[in-house]
């Protein structure tokens, strides 16, 4: 199930997204298809919810959504070059207006230094404008993945906004 306050996000999101006349896709790691779910939380939600992908492993992102090996490589399935590319791929895949992606350590383990457990990447994108946000969470594994979801919509809405 997802929170109130979520239920009355992608409600807002839906609505504006209806205004426009516009798609949203997805695709997602750590949160497992969430953001997805919390979409389609709502009755009316094929309006304006296109698709989404979950690809955990490193191969579905390549095969799936066109992420490069070197990227993977070079920066890791958690970082801003993957979430961009996801990004892409999700954009060439639907034609959706809007796209949002997710990578990140949930935890418990997986950390590092440079990548503690609560890092997640974000990789937007909202007719012309894209950009990449990294934020890190704290809580345990269900508590980092529902505040991705909700910050993934929050900040759908305001790219909406603008």
């Amino acid at each position: 199930m997802v929170s109130d306050n979520t239920t009355e996000m992608v409600t807002a999101l839906g609505n504006a997204l209806r205004r426009k006349s516009w798609t949203v896709s997805s695709a997602e790691s750590c949160t497992g298809g969430g953001v997805a779910f919390a979409f389609t939380s709502i009755a009316g939600s094929s309006d304006w919810f296109n698709q989404s992908w979950v690809t955990y492993s490193n191969d579905a992102k390549m095969r799936e959504l066109g992420v490069k090996p070197e990227t993977l490589n070079a920066h890791g399935a958690v970082s801003m070059q993957t979430v961009g590319e996801m990004a892409a791929g999700v954009k060439y895949k639907s034609d959706a207006n809007v796209v949002v992606t997710v990578s990140g350590i949930a935890g418990p383990g997986g950390g590092s230094e440079e990548k503690p457990v609560g890092t997640v990447w974000f990789g937007f994108i909202c007719g012309a404008k894209s950009e990449t946000i990294k934020q890190v969470f704290a809580g345990d594994r269900e508590t980092v993945r529902l505040h991705a979801i909700e910050f993934a919509i929050t900040h759908l809405l305001a790219m909406l906004a603008d």
